[in-house]
């Protein structure tokens, strides 16, 4: 096993050709790519690179150093995803990307990262050499992230990447590095691995971690329902529905998908807006009243 690989080393060049320096470090040669930044060098200088295996087989050492090492993480973008293997992650190097397995993702392939999408990942190396990502784990989060200090924390807008899944909800570290925990009642859908989520902070906990909501606040759920509602109402050949606040709560849900609660308060919005108005047991668009 190689243990220089992963790993960002100093070789010996001994030898070079038109495209490429050969370098040496415990008795293993590594091709350093020529260019016009290296062009200086001669055979007998030493150089710091990164060691790696390319796509193409060749070991290799790039002055490209990434931020994802062994026992060092950083930040890679999925470029990539093959249900029988895993998704490739790309750190940086010229020419290669990290796999990591699909022994670390879950089981519901629904909640694998997709193309674009962020992993913290670090390097392994197995027998055979081969190098793997390996995702961070809660201890390494805690370790890189900060406790919320100061007060006005609620109802602040957060950015976030999602780096772990489990069945009480979901774990987010935010573009500043505070932990953020999204509890299941708290979202519409459960967000995917490495995917980069908008929320807003619902209160902090004793134990560091800010509780988000993927949920929008109570105006921006009333936008959206009145929005609904004055569409259905357009695109009725009447302008009207045979709906109102009196209306039954199941006949409501079954025909708008939201409670009667959320659908007075729908309608008061329009009412407010001077869009509609109630008569005879229906709603009705105003400005097609006659």
């Amino acid at each position: 096993m190689n243990k220089d690989l992963g790993t960002v080393i100093t070789a010996l060049i001994t030898d070079e050709n038109e495209q490429a320096f050969f370098a040496q470090k415990n008795g293993v040669t590594y091709r350093l790519n020529k260019s016009e930044e290296n062009d200086q060098l001669q055979i007998g200088d030493t150089v710091e690179g990164f060691a790696y295996e390319s796509m193409k087989k060749d070991l290799t050492i790039t002055p490209t150093i990434p931020n994802s090492q062994v026992d060092q993480y950083g930040w890679g973008t999925v470029v990539d995803v093959r249900k029988d293997l895993g998704v490739f992650v790309d750190i940086g190097l010229p020419d290669k990307e990290i796999v990591v397995s699909l022994d670390y993702l879950s089981d519901i392939k629904s909640l694998w990262p997709k193309k674009g999408d962020q992993l913290m990942i670090a390097l392994t190396v197995d027998e055979k050499d081969r190098i793997w990502g390996e995702l961070a784990d809660e201890e390494v989060m805690r370790s890189i992230s900060k406790i919320p200090q100061a007060d006005g924390w609620q109802n602040k807008d957060v950015t976030g990447t999602v780096y772990r899944l489990k069945m009480v909800g979901t774990f987010v570290l935010t573009d500043d590095y505070h932990i953020g925990f999204i509890h299941p009642t708290e979202r519409e859908v459960e967000p995917r691995l490495g995917e980069k989520v908008q929320a807003r902070v619902i209160g902090v906990s004793p134990h560091g971690m800010l509780n988000l909501s993927l949920k929008p606040r109570v105006h921006e759920a009333l936008e959206g329902d009145a929005q609904m509602i004055l569409t259905l109402l357009e695109q009725s050949p009447t302008h009207s529905l045979p709906y109102y606040d009196k209306s039954d709560p199941d006949t409501i849900r079954d025909y708008f998908g939201i409670s009667k609660a959320q659908f007075k308060r729908a309608l008061g919005r329009l009412m407010k807006e001077k869009l509609i108005v109630q008569e005879d047991g229906q709603t009705k668009l105003i400005k097609n009243k006659e």
